[in-house]
């Protein structure tokens, strides 16, 4: 791995983007990301960290969860292909959850045990950006999101738009920051395409879902910010102990004062 990425990408995949080299000292809630794909080995991990999230919403564990499996899986993977033109091998039989807690929060890092890198052969990078997108979403977030919504009655729909959320949140905040501009071109570029034109298939589904959840930002009462309405509730309110706590985009809030932003 050393050989493939700098000292200096390593560390700040390791440091920024949840990339885990050695197993976590927390076995509890480690494990081989291939049991989300044993029914009775799912549910008794949702059990477990349902404690976690202070859940005891079945609903509300799963999309929990399911926003940091998913931010765990992409973070790294989405970084090495737009920012570093490097990619790595994510499906699911490659892939560990590495328990992590960072002050209160569990923040959970994904080990790869094959750590071969690869890059784009001159003039073939579409080809292979296609390959990576591929090995993510196919093989990894599609296969584990239709276990979980079999473990538990959630619908896929919610877990590809907590996905989608980190994807935009990423590319639009973080993985420029900070970047050259080579790199922001590569970055939006690599965007665009995730967004607008890649196909279905790349994401084991027979839509995109990341050009089914985007919208247009807006202005609201709700938000300080310009913000996209999720058309799906994430279930965030049912582990809240505030009644009717709902996350600023959620679609059950009345966005009173809507404003298009473009």
């Amino acid at each position: 791995m050393a050989l493939a990425f700098s000292p200096e990408e390593i560390e700040v995949l390791i440091k920024d983007y949840r990339l885990a080299i050695e197993p976590s000292s927390d076995g509890k809630f480690s494990m081989p990301a291939t049991d989300m794909l044993n029914k009775i080995k799912c549910s008794a991990y949702l059990e477990g960290v349902a404690g976690i999230f202070e859940s005891s919403s079945p609903l509300a564990t799963a999309s929990l969860f399911a926003k940091r499996y998913s931010y765990l899986i992409i973070a790294s993977s989405l970084y090495a292909m737009s920012a570093l033109n490097k990619g790595m091998d994510y499906a699911i039989d490659n892939c560990h959850i590495e328990s992590n807690y960072q002050g209160q929060a569990w923040l959970p890092k994904a080990r790869l045990t094959n750590r071969h890198v690869s890059q784009p052969a001159e003039g073939r990078r579409a080809e292979w950006r296609d390959g990576i997108i591929r090995n993510v979403f196919a093989d990894n977030l599609a296969k584990a999101w239709d276990s979980l919504s079999k473990s538990v009655p959630i619908s896929k729909a919610v877990l590809w738009e907590n996905t989608a959320i980190y994807v935009y949140w990423l590319y639009e905040n973080k993985f420029g920051v900070g970047a050259s501009a080579d790199q922001r071109s590569r970055i939006q570029e690599d965007f665009e395409y995730l967004i607008n034109e890649a196909p279905a298939h790349l994401f084991g589904e027979s839509k995109n879902p990341l050009t089914r959840f985007n919208s247009c930002k807006v202005t609201t009462l709700a938000s300080d910010e310009p913000i996209r309405i999720r058309k799906t509730c994430c279930f965030y309110y049912l582990a809240s102990d505030e009644p009717e706590d709902y996350c600023p985009t959620c679609p059950k809030i009345k966005h009173e004062a809507v404003v298009t932003n473009g």
